[in-house]
């Protein structure tokens, strides 16, 4: 696993109050919740959430026959509003929905998290995080349609739906009433230290490190870019779900374009070198002596990547498809699987074989970067030996990737927040929310990686055990929607 402690030569960049915040934060937040989350099993010395995240991909994937290859032009008729009417109730489009979710997930885990994972697992860890994006379209399909079948809509029109819905009014039908109001409690809170971590701490952190390098002054005052992050977060995340809807429809289609032009460009250029490159990321894969402990090493690192890229089967995505408008609830899980397949599949490839490709990862150059968890800037000087002037480009992709997945993973928080303390406590979510975005600028790199993985793939235990429980819920769901389609 990443050492939950930030290295010397990385700590040395923190100085004064922020270093005596960053040592306080590692020590006494990340260290014991390591210790009680990352439980290895014993004598496969693989943490116990990685085996679970592995094995429900893998069982909602038979469970529901390969729905993630069945249904997956069914997904893309859909988001192109072949099967949308006006009777439909919610509150945003198959689009809006995917895009909002995307938001939270085509982030810095596919520029920084894909080169973090190539830096300490080599190119290997690339196979596994391609096979977890396959695999978590069907987590992904199974939560979502499930966050759509139990959602409530009050009296004000809003929605209320995610993954605390389903596990405790769906388990409660099992007569499972006790077990689903812990879970869902547990899912809550987990999914608040998510979205204080992985949904903007984290993105604040990497982003930085980037943009630091297009603009030094931030060297030495990087809580000025803290607190512009804060600012801007505020001024959108007050707006609730339509909001949040509107502009991650306009940010991602546009983000995505400028970072996926510039991979393609560099892989049109070195496409002699694509075939290599494939070969050397499926023999790494299996292999004994591969980076960071081997093959399970390898395995590790790539699961814990992909999830935190895709987020599938921790039941993020599930509240904001919930908000979505349609015809049957099982709509909107196709329409969901779709999200590991351009998140993971498509997007974290690509990236991994620029850094491959280009050799950046092999750079003693680089070798601060990669030890020091600076994911975002390994990416950039990746892309800088074949386009010098790129990173003032990715530097404005990147502020985009990270504050679209700010905006949407507010949501997510402000959501479980209100779940457990009532809708007169929003604002205080909020506050708290700013408060982790100005931490994340001096906070160090690994750190607030170590807590963000903690928080986001911790939220698989609950989820995917109540996903188990309901799988023939929604196995039965999907018999019924196709039959109407006559597939």
């Amino acid at each position: 696993m990443i050492p939950f402690f930030a290295s010397a030569s990385e700590a040395s960049r923190v100085i004064g109050w922020e270093s005596i915040i960053d040592s306080f934060f590692g020590q006494y937040v990340v260290g014991p919740l390591a210790a009680l989350l990352f439980w290895p099993i014993p004598g496969l010395d693989i943490p116990l959430v990685v085996a679970w995240l592995l094995g429900g991909a893998l069982f909602f994937t038979f469970k529901m026959g390969f729905v993630n290859i069945r249904l997956f032009r069914h997904a893309i008729d859909l988001v192109r509003g072949k099967y949308d009417n006006q009777n439909q109730v919610g509150e945003v489009t198959h689009f809006q929905a995917l895009t909002t979710a995307l938001s939270a997930t085509v982030g810095l885990g596919n520029i920084a998290g894909v080169a973090i994972a190539i830096g300490t697992g080599g190119p290997g860890a690339t196979f596994w995080m391609i096979l977890v994006g396959f695999l978590g379209m069907s987590s992904k399909f199974t939560e979502c349609t499930l966050g759509q079948k139990y959602r409530k809509i009050r009296k004000d029109g809003r929605i209320m739906g995610g993954a605390m819905h389903y596990l405790s009014q769906g388990l409660k039908d099992k007569k499972l009433a006790g077990l689903g109001g812990f879970l869902a409690g547990l899912f809550c809170l987990l999914c608040i230290g998510g979205s204080f971590g992985g949904g903007n701490a984290f993105q604040v952190v990497q982003s930085l490190d980037m943009i630091k390098s297009v603009v030094p002054a931030l060297q030495h005052q990087p809580w000025i870019y803290g607190i512009l992050m804060a600012v801007m977060v505020g001024l959108v995340i007050l707006g609730g779900i339509k909001s949040i809807a509107r502009v991650a429809s306009y940010i991602v289609p546009f983000m995505c374009a400028i970072y996926l032009l510039a991979c393609l460009f560099i892989l049109i250029t070195h496409i002699s070198e694509i075939p290599a490159s494939f070969a050397l990321i499926f023999q790494q894969a299996f292999s004994p002596d591969a980076a960071f402990g081997g093959f399970l090493g390898v395995l590790i690192i790539g699961i814990k990547r992909a999830v935190f890229s895709n987020e599938a089967g921790i039941g993020s995505a599930a509240i904001a498809h919930s908000a979505a408008k349609v015809s049957d609830p099982v709509e909107e899980g196709v329409v969901a699987l779709l999200e590991p397949f351009i998140d993971t599949i498509v997007v974290c490839t690509m990236t991994a074989l620029v850094i491959i490709i280009t050799g950046a990862y092999l750079d003693p150059s680089n070798a601060d970067l990669i030890a020091n968890n600076q994911g975002g800037a390994l990416t950039s000087a990746a892309m800088a030996g074949v386009i010098p002037w790129f990173p003032y480009v990715l530097a404005l992709a990147v502020f985009l990737f990270a504050f679209s997945t700010m905006i949407s993973w507010s949501y997510y928080g402000e959501r479980c927040w209100v779940y457990l303390f009532g809708d007169g406590s929003s604002m205080i979510y909020k506050f708290l929310f700013l408060i982790f975005a100005f931490l994340g600028s001096v906070i160090t790199a690994t750190n607030i990686l170590d807590f963000s993985d903690l928080m986001i793939l911790g939220m698989a235990f609950p989820n995917i055990l109540g996903l188990i429980i309901l799988s023939s819920v929604v196995k039965n769901d999907l018999n019924n929607y196709l039959k109407k389609l006559n597939f």
